[in-house]
């Protein structure tokens, strides 16, 4: 990437939803939020932000609802000040506090019951760009920023969304003849599903309600326009969504097998 694209990424800002009560995963997350848990000792939420900084992206828009104020007191620690934190409730104040290297950070106190959709129309007057990135505190990828950003761009719709083939549930059976002759662990599906990493023009909040879910209503009306495109990610993808997820995250971390890390 060259000097022109980081600089053009580094004025993108990156929303990412943190503000969710982590249900399927709360045996683990009861005193500590979801984008807290550390794979291999830092926190998922870090990894994500490493990913995105790691390709030019510096500017980031935290959502927060649930145990929000122990992810700002974890970016406003004392060893690890090194770049520019402003902090946003419902009114905007600054924090002169610094984060490592050169992240600017912004914490929006989006509610704690507060639907995905609601959240980011919260953050609608913290965005000033024609175009922004988004993304969950949960998932995990090698997903190629620059080319999503630029597909985006090429297909002038409203919002484009990282389409990637997830593994089913169960191992499935390959039967002939009422005899089975194989059995494939945990296949890849053929469809596709939203793998959580998003560009979006400013039109988005058009669609956006403070009361809905962004993956529900506000998506399907921009189906029904013609106004999201899929941008087909075959890498390397991942959700936290479970304890057995957590573990195995953190197990492929202490196996040196992270194709999410590229720093």
């Amino acid at each position: 990437m060259n000097a022109r694209e980081t600089s053009l990424n580094a004025n993108c800002p990156v929303v990412i939803l943190c503000g969710g009560q982590g249900t399927r995963i709360a045996d683990v997350t009861r005193a500590v939020p979801k984008p807290l848990l550390p794979i291999g000792g830092m926190p998922i939420l870090w990894h994500i932000m490493k990913i995105y900084s790691h390709q030019g992206f510096s500017d980031f828009i935290l959502c927060l609802g649930h145990l929000g104020d122990l992810i700002e007191d974890f970016f406003t620690r004392e060893s690890f000040r090194d770049g520019t934190i402003s902090e946003i409730g419902y009114r905007p104040s600054e924090l002169s506090e610094r984060w490592e290297e050169g992240w600017k950070i912004t914490f929006a106190r989006t509610g704690e019951m507060t639907p995905t959709g609601g959240r980011l129309k919260c953050v609608e007057s913290l965005i000033q760009a024609d175009e922004f990135m988004l993304t969950y505190g949960d998932g995990l990828s090698d997903v190629r920023l620059q080319e999503l950003l630029g597909f985006h761009r090429s297909r002038t719709r409203t919002a484009t969304v990282t389409g990637v083939r997830a593994r089913a549930s169960f191992g499935v059976l390959e039967i002939e003849n009422g005899v089975a002759t194989g059995f494939i662990e945990k296949p890849l599906l053929d469809k596709r599903i939203n793998g959580g990493f998003f560009a979006f023009s400013r039109s988005v909040f058009d669609y956006l309600t403070p009361d809905e879910a962004l993956e529900e209503q506000p998506l399907r009306r921009m189906v029904a326009h013609g106004e999201l495109a899929v941008y087909e990610h075959d890498g390397f993808w991942t959700c936290m969504d479970t304890k057995k997820d957590f573990d195995a995250l953190n197990s492929m971390w202490g196996e040196g097998q992270t194709p999410w890390k590229k720093w």
